[in-house]
């Protein structure tokens, strides 16, 4: 089993929390609701954790394939779902920007894979019956 700590640190939402390795990441809610913007608002850590998961499988895939990747990058884009409570996220848009000598086909199966088999936070997304779009931008090396 994995233990969080959470503790309120700033002003009434602003909260650290720290994982057993003593990792800490801050959270708060937006101003609009009394936050003080204090740290990433926890929905906005969903979709960091799905990209950080996502980037975790395409390098390890790409880099049993051979391919050689020198940068990464993604730009991860959410729709929440409007007029509900709990709010959860309906729409989720990524690219996955790759940079060097990689094989397309190879890059799109990673994605794929990453997004329908080894990564939890986005079967866990999908159980909330989120839609997940992504495409693969390859920049070559020069």
């Amino acid at each position: 089993m994995q233990s969080i700590k959470l503790s309120r640190v700033s002003g009434d939402y602003g909260f650290e929390a720290t994982d057993e390795a003593g990792h800490i990441v801050r959270m708060d809610s937006s101003p609009e609701s009394g936050g003080q913007d204090f740290g990433v608002r926890p929905m906005q850590m969903l979709l960091m954790g799905l990209g950080g998961c996502s980037a975790i499988d395409v390098i390890a895939i790409l880099k049993k394939q051979r391919q050689n990747v020198i940068d990464y990058k993604m730009v991860i884009n959410g729709e929440r779902e409007a007029g509900k409570e709990p709010s959860l996220w309906k729409n989720i848009d990524i690219e996955f920007h790759i940079y060097g000598d990689v094989d397309e086909d190879k890059a799109k199966k990673a994605v794929e894979l990453s997004l329908n088999k080894y990564c939890s936070v986005a079967a866990t997304l999908y159980k909330g019956e989120t839609e997940i779009k992504w495409q693969v931008i390859l920049h070559p090396a020069q």
